[in-house]
């Protein structure tokens, strides 16, 4: 349909020409909206139809206010008259919250021990001292009892709280692992030191490096030690207190060239003892 229309009221008759004149009468139908007057067309037409358009944009625009009020209550449908035979429906505006890849949760599954961050697979036997600080070795041996267990001792220092250096024990023990075999050991000892347990320093003479005689503070102290399964972290023992005497110079010697101290290192007698009560 065009915007175009003839003269309200009806279609020129083809019978007449531009010039003709009036018709002849017909039937005795007045012309429209011309009472008692011959009509000037055949036959009455209806008003054109007029356009929906303007009735289609209110409609649309009402049914999307309805639709913003209906998503603000999780649900929304939508239907609207258009150009298109069958209406476009809208979905839910409610999210899916259910996972699209089932089994990629992350969460630890119910009876399971949280997964320990700082876990590491050793390269080296000192490596294992890392279990002194919290970590996990993942390649250690499983710890399934004293028996037939191998062992390695780790001990900080005053100096330096989180470096921990291993300590020897005698190669005749049961529980005793070469560096090379680290992957056998399932227990570390940790002997740590306790704070405020320094005796009165013993005064030790050596000469320097560059010859010079220096006056060293030799300090004795304790340490707590305390037995861990080396694959899982778990404490699995307590190994009691270890003395760190200071009777006696040295013929060696590591000091701090800031406070001139130096502190005893934890009886080796005293770390086997213990050792040997726990892993019998």
């Amino acid at each position: 349909m065009t915007d175009s229309h003839p003269p309200y009221g009806g279609q020129p008759d083809p019978n007449v020409t531009p010039w003709s004149g009036p018709p002849a009468p017909q039937s005795g139908y007045p012309g429209y909206g011309q009472p008692g007057q011959p009509p000037q067309f055949g036959a009455p037409v209806p008003p054109p139809q007029k356009s929906n358009k303007g009735l289609i944009i209110g409609l649309s625009a009402a049914a999307v206010v309805i639709l913003l009020v209906l998503c603000g209550a999780g649900v929304g449908f939508v239907l609207v008259n258009n150009d298109d035979d069958d209406p476009t429906p809208v979905a839910s505006a409610t999210p899916n919250t259910t996972s699209s890849n089932p089994g990629t949760d992350a969460s630890p599954t119910p009876g399971e021990p949280e997964p320990n961050n700082n876990a590491v697979t050793a390269r080296y036997s000192s490596d294992l001292g890392d279990v002194c600080e919290g970590s996990q070795i993942l390649n250690a041996a499983p710890y399934s009892g004293p028996s037939g267990a191998k062992a390695y001792v780790f001990s900080n220092n005053p100096d330096r709280l989180t470096f921990w250096s291993s300590k020897s024990v005698a190669s005749n023990k049961p529980y005793y692992a070469k560096s090379a075999d680290f992957e056998t050991v399932s227990v570390v000892g940790c002997l740590k030191f306790v704070e405020g347990s320094e005796g009165a320093p013993k005064k030790c003479q050596y000469k320097d490096s560059s010859d010079k005689q220096v006056t060293i503070d030799y300090v004795s102290s304790r340490y707590t030690l305390t037995f861990y399964a080396a694959k899982t972290g778990e404490k699995i023992g307590d190994g009691g207190t270890v003395s760190a005497p200071a009777n006696r110079c040295p013929s060696f010697i590591s000091y701090n060239k800031n406070t001139m101290k130096a502190y005893a290192s934890p009886d080796t007698g005293t770390i086997e003892a213990a050792l040997d009560k726990f892993l019998s």
